[in-house]
Order: structure tokens, then sequence, then C-alpha cells
């Protein structure tokens, strides 16, 4: 059979991402051009300045990705673009993009969930990766516990409440003045704090679902925070980082691992950007460990916003059928399962 050649395009948030794979799984080349420096004066992303550094680098990421692939447009089986969830304008920078290639050299296109995209990033790490199992999707504006039931077959069994674990990392760090993006630098300092220095709430953790709720944690971590300052008590941002971390980990697995048992799986995955975090890697593999479960995660750069994942997820889609036309839109709110 004829290897299919996937370009695909990423750019929900603020990386403008273009890859290139080879029959879904194979990375022949994954380029990321990141805005951290632009939006880090802000404290966060900027949705009108993302969308118009994506308009300014997407040409430039693309042909970058050619040249790295060794490769011409004439080789280009399908395209994959994000069209949902994420930023709006940002969405439809990408999905523009991509349509407009797809209309020029006469190939189909297909629209791709960033959050299928996250998950699929673990099929690109392990080849003998297969549905089903279990995944925790953690990032900034997400979390998820899914069941992955085969490829583009989902059910949400757990979701947040409210803040996304990386939201309340994000939160947090800019509290205590730590810098952005927040999560890294939590994490870096939780190393060299006392995890137990202060038991922060676990909402959730003893309910019978597999929701998440991390709201309650963010506001005891600032009331303890300006607690410590009307009394004059010193706060040790190390300690606090991890204390908070450890609250956010401790119900992130505990949660997972109770899926795969009620659901009887055996397999674990996590993805997005969370999915960098040390502390989630290490007590998700103690757990698995402990209780005979495979677990499987990507390496840190297919953790964060990338296309390689897009490509991935959009290969899938695309030799099980599926093709999109111009009137496809950009979904900000676009959910797993409806997508």
């Amino acid at each position: 059979m004829k290897d299919v050649i996937t370009l695909a395009i990423e750019s929900s948030c603020d990386e403008t991402a273009c890859a290139i794979l080879k029959n879904g799984r194979e990375v022949l080349t994954n380029i990321i051009s990141t805005q951290i420096e632009t939006h880090k004066k802000f404290g966060g992303v900027v949705p009108e300045v993302a969308s118009r550094k994506h308009i300014e680098n997407i040409d430039v990421v693309v042909q970058q990705a050619l040249e790295e692939a060794k490769l011409g447009f004439g080789d280009i089986t399908h395209i994959a673009v994000t069209y949902g969830p994420g930023l709006v304008g940002a969405l439809l920078v990408g999905l523009s993009y991509a349509k407009a290639l797809s209309f020029s050299l006469g190939i189909p296109f297909v629209g791709v969930n960033h959050i299928e995209g996250h998950l699929s990033a673990n099929y690109i790490v392990d080849n003998d990766l297969k549905p089903p199992f279990i995944t925790l999707i953690v990032s900034g504006g997400h979390t998820h516990l899914v069941e992955v039931k085969d490829y583009g077959v989902y059910e949400i069994l757990g979701k947040t409440k409210d803040d996304a674990s990386g939201e309340a990392f994000d939160k947090i760090a800019r509290a205590m003045n730590l810098g952005y993006p927040g999560g890294s630098i939590v994490d870096r300092l939780a190393k060299q704090g006392n995890p137990h220095s202060v038991e922060f709430p676990r909402a959730c953790i003893n309910e019978d679902g597999y929701d998440f709720s991390f709201s309650g944690l963010k506001s005891s971590v600032l009331n303890h925070l300006n607690s410590c300052k009307m009394k004059g008590i010193e706060i040790v941002p190390e300690d606090i980082c991890a204390s908070f971390q450890a609250a956010v980990v401790d119900v992130l697995v505990n949660k997972t691992i109770k899926a795969c048992k009620d659901k009887n799986y055996d397999i674990v995955t996590l993805s997005g950007g969370v999915a960098a975090n040390s502390a989630l890697r290490e007590k998700m593999k103690q757990a698995c460990d402990e209780n005979g479960l495979k677990l499987c995660y990507p390496p840190l750069v297919l953790c964060t916003d990338n296309a390689a994942m897009i490509g991935c997820a959009g290969y899938y889609r695309y030799i099980n059928g599926r093709r999109d036309g111009m009137e496809l839109n950009a979904v900000p709110n676009l959910k797993i399962d409806k997508g």
C-alpha cells in the first residue's frame, strides 16, 4: 500500500505548529513556533495578539516542515488541522490556511479535535498501543478522564466541574508572582519543597464519580497566602508549590486508577501540558505498578501543543473515511465526544 503522508497544522492557542507524518505514527518533522516570550509580559495569552502572531508564523513553519522532511506539496496525501477547542481567532488562522492548501493542491483535509490530538500523542510514542484504554487528559484548558473504546470513539467518564488542573497551576503561580508559564515553574519549585507543609483539600477524591474540582483548592491556597501575609508569617514558595501540587496529583491519580478498576482496563495513558509534570508522572507510574497497569505518556515535546499529535489523530480520521468541506468552521468549545 502507498504510504499516507499527513501535513498537520495546529494553532489553537499560542503555538503555531506544523508536522509531517508517514502512516500516522512516524514523525518526519515537527516544527513548533512558540509565543511564550510574547505573552510573558502579560502574564497569560492575549487572544488577539496570538492570532496576529499565527498569521505571521504559519507560512514560515509550513515551509520549514517541508524543507526538514525533504518533501514538497506534491508528496502530501492529505491535511489535518485543529478546528477546536481553542481560541476562535487562533483556530481560524490554521483552519483557513489548511482550507487554502486543500483547495489549491486538490487534496482532502480533515478537521481534528485538539483534545483527541493530545491523547493521540501516545500512539506516536508506543507503536503497540491501541484501544481500548483509559486516558487522563490534563492541560490549561482541559481535565478529562476518557474511555478510549476505539480510534475516534470516546466516552467522557469525568471532567472538571470548574478550573482545569493546568489553569489552577497558572493561577497559583500568578498569585505568588512566580512568572509565566506557571506550571513548569511550580513543578520545579515543588521539587525543593515539603509536600506536607500545608494539607490542602483534595476535592472529589472520595466521591463515587470521576469528576474533578480544583477551584476550591485554588481558593484554599489563596486564602492561606493571604492569611500568612496578614499574620506576618513567612511564605516559603517551595513548600506552597509542593503542597499544592501534591493535592492536585493525588486527585488525578486516584480518579484514574479508580476508573481502570471499575471499567476493567489495564492500560493508562497521560496527555496534555500537565502530563509533563514530574510529580504526576512519578505518582501515576507508582500507582500503575502497584495495580498491575501499563502506563504510557509522551515525551515533553509532545505534551505541549504540537502538530504531530494532530497529524496522528487526523490520519486515523482520514483512513476511516472522514473528509471535511469548506463549510467546516472553528468550534472554540468543541467536546471530544462531539467532534
